[in-house]
């Protein structure tokens, strides 16, 4: 048996991996971000619950940092934030779903909730903790590359080669060949949940590393990786074939200009945006292209998919009027197909992050949710404006709130924002963002 022979073969690096990160947390944190990149991925090629290795390693991070308590005094107050406590509230909140009447599955319960709010609410902390000084911001930055890189080749790989014979046994599972092959072209997914996440995931880094490539201090080598990260992921968002993402650069780049008060540069890109539309909207001009032809699509008013989803949000609509709380966390997405099969929710598709919100924790529980979102938004935009002076750390801050707002932005019709990498690389960012003053301000009194 070959997956067993691989496990027991490796079994040894595993137990080497797991000492590491509870003597040292930061380890912790390298596997979490490993995991929050490829257990996705990893789970087409071995039949385990590889999603859950996300969950095994913050656990196992939060014990390393009790531990670390015998030898080096943990800040435990650094974690006392606005953040912390919104993220908690949010817990709170979804955890409170286990007793809605709605609620058929507490099983689907179980694995929606994490992360729809566990994994925030336990990666806040953690940054703070133990992960919040600059150079693990740029650390962050420079493995994130690495794992960008990768989901760029794999994505290439998947256009030009074609999919392994594990993904193309995952390509014919019923739901993801109607979903991912359209009119005989693949949508790459790389190893992401779907073609929807790596295209949202991978306009997030166009727009992030475009902005590191043009402004931050770093070596040439450092600044000719982010340019390559930057047109890479740019064009592995084109052939992901995901119409939701195409926002996201216009969306991240207009956000760049404002924060950095260039005027000039916004009006560019609203005129560029302005003949962008004009030229998929009302020309032929690239029709002969797969990928222009799908996004020309954005703009038909009659396209049948945009017509379901309209139909099935005003199925929602009747549904929820009578349920504030809505129908449960986990009734709806994948979730309610694998769990409750048969059922309403889990029958119609949600088509974005913001719908399944609503549509699992009805208007209540979206309202909350988005003044959550709203108020990172807000806090993070007040500090680079007003407070962050230093340069590195402002640009740095522009490049993920930029690439956060079109994360924002996109998840009206894709699960960008609750789905892995999105939902840890966000509140992670956020966190970074909250620390520059502190960092600013240790700057000037040494």
């Amino acid at each position: 048996n070959l997956v067993t022979g691989l496990m027991v073969m490796f079994a040894p690096l595993a137990l080497i991996a797991v000492i590491a990160m509870l003597v040292k947390p930061h380890f912790g944190i390298l596997g979490i971000m490993f995991a929050n990149f490829f257990s996705i991925g990893i789970s087409r090629y071995v039949s385990l619950p590889t999603g859950l290795m996300v969950d095994g390693f913050l656990v196992i991070t939060l014990i390393g940092v009790f531990f670390m308590q015998l030898n080096t005094k943990v800040e435990w107050k650094n974690a006392s934030r606005d953040i912390t406590y919104l993220v908690l509230f949010w817990m709170f909140m979804t955890a409170l779903q286990l007793v809605n009447p709605e609620t058929v599955s507490r099983t689907a319960w179980f694995y929606a909730m994490r992360s729809m709010a566990l994994y925030s609410v336990l990666v806040v902390p953690l940054v703070y903790w133990i992960y919040n000084k600059f150079k693990d911001m740029m650390a962050f930055i420079n493995i994130t590359g690495i794992f960008t890189i990768l989901a760029i080749l794999k994505g290439v790989q998947q256009k030009f080669i074609g999919p392994d014979p594990w993904e193309q046994a995952w390509l014919e599972i019923p739901g993801n060949q109607t979903t991912h092959v359209l009119f005989g072209v693949i949508r790459v997914f790389s190893f992401f949940a779907d073609a929807g996440t790596y295209g949202g995931m991978m306009a997030y880094f166009a727009v992030f590393y475009l902005v590191l490539a043009i402004h931050l201090k770093v070596s040439a080598g450092r600044k000719f990786f982010y340019w390559l990260l930057s047109f890479g992921s740019f064009y592995a968002m084109v052939i992901s074939g995901t119409r939701s993402a195409i926002a996201m650069p216009f969306v991240g780049f207009f956000i760049y200009a404002f924060l950095t008060k260039n005027f000039k540069a916004m009006f560019i890109t609203g005129m560029f945006l302005l003949f962008a539309v004009f030229i998929l909207k009302y020309t032929m001009v690239g029709e002969s292209y797969y990928e222009v032809r799908r996004m020309r699509t954005v703009f038909q008013t009659d396209e049948p998919s945009l017509k379901v989803r309209q139909e099935n949000r005003a199925l929602f609509r009747k549904y929820l009027a009578t349920r504030p709380f809505g129908g449960g966390v986990g009734s709806a997405g994948n979730w309610g197909l694998r769990f409750t099969p048969g059922t309403f929710l889990a029958q119609t598709p949600t088509d974005g992050w913001y719908i399944q919100v609503w549509v699992e924790q009805g208007i209540v529980g979206l309202v909350v949710y988005l003044f959550m979102i709203g108020y990172l938004v807000a806090k993070s935009a007040f500090l680079i404006l007003f407070k962050i002076k230093d340069n590195n750390y402002r640009f740095a801050a522009i490049a993920f709130l930029s690439g956060a707002m079109g994360m924002i932005v996109s998840s009206y019709s894709a699960s960008t924002l609750g789905q892995m990498p999105g939902t840890i690389l966000f509140f992670m960012t956020m966190c970074f963002i909250s620390l520059m003053p502190e960092w600013e301000k240790k700057q000037l009194t040494i």
